[in-house]
């Protein structure tokens, strides 16, 4: 059980680390412009619902052996991204760290965690295939780790759809 807390804090950590380094990359104003676009028509017309389902569709490929890790740190990485293009964009971002956004807000929080539960279990799973462990055994926890990460998603989806919703109408919606 310590193993699978000290698992869960490193790849929170692996997450973190990826979303900053994401969010110090400079953007060129081009690409910053097309980033964007394809954001305010992927935020334009989403709900709950659409929330909890793209965020539910970055999380579970996380959970296979090995590419979950890479597969996490890469979504952590193009999400710092995004921000660091929002931030630019927004004048009332401009002084706000990066990950003050992941771990000061409610869904920051729940998507970290649902997705630090996956990043870390692709790791155990791939460690019990190296060294040639069943892994039968644990698909009982694997199910309580998924229906978990599905829980704090669909929660955290209610939640950032409620923020997204009550942003100050002089403001972009992103």
């Amino acid at each position: 059980m310590l193993n699978r807390i000290v698992l869960f804090f490193v790849f929170l950590g692996i997450f973190s680390a990826s979303f900053a380094i994401g969010a110090e990359v400079q953007v060129s104003e081009e690409e910053s412009k097309i980033i964007l676009e394809q954001l305010e028509t992927l935020i334009g017309n989403i709900d709950a619902v659409g929330i909890f389902s793209h965020n539910t569709t970055l999380a579970l490929p996380m959970f296979i052996p090995g590419f979950g890790i890479a597969w996490g740190a890469f979504a952590a990485f193009s999400t710092g991204m995004a921000f660091s293009v929002l931030k630019d964009a927004s004048p009332m971002l401009a002084n706000v760290p990066s990950l003050t956004i992941l771990f000061m807000s409610p869904f920051g929080l729940m998507e970290v965690a649902a997705y630090s539960i996956a990043m870390s279990r692709s790791y155990m799973i791939l460690h019990k295939m190296i060294k040639r462990m069943p892994i039968r055994p644990d698909y009982r926890i694997i199910g309580i780790e998924i229906a978990i990460l599905v829980g704090l998603l669909l929660a955290g989806g209610f939640v950032e759809y409620y923020f997204i919703e009550n942003i100050p109408t002089d403001s972009p919606k992103i």
